[in-house]
């Protein structure tokens, strides 16, 4: 399920770097992050919906590979959106 747009627009302007950004890694993350945690809360309730595991697992890859990729590039960058999104701790 896709998320509501003024949830969206509030992490987009949370998390982008500057005016009319939109698709940074900064942004893409935080979007994931936000997904994967509402797909997370759907799982505990319906344990058997492999489907939604299934999608959840992608995300979390794909999540992955742009946390990869903004280590790669900027490690100052990389740290400001692990901190302020709460990841590897």
């Amino acid at each position: 399920m896709p998320l509501a747009a003024p949830i969206k627009q509030q992490v987009i302007a949370d998390f982008r770097v500057h005016e009319k950004d939109s698709g940074s890694p900064e942004v893409q993350i935080a979007l994931l992050t936000k997904r994967i945690n509402e797909l997370t809360e759907h799982l505990k309730l319906h344990k058997k919906d492999f489907s939604s595991r299934r999608g959840l697992l992608k995300m979390v890859g794909n999540r992955n590979s742009l946390l990869k990729y903004l280590q790669r590039e900027s490690r100052e960058r990389y740290q400001t959106t692990i901190t302020k999104l709460g990841l590897r701790k």
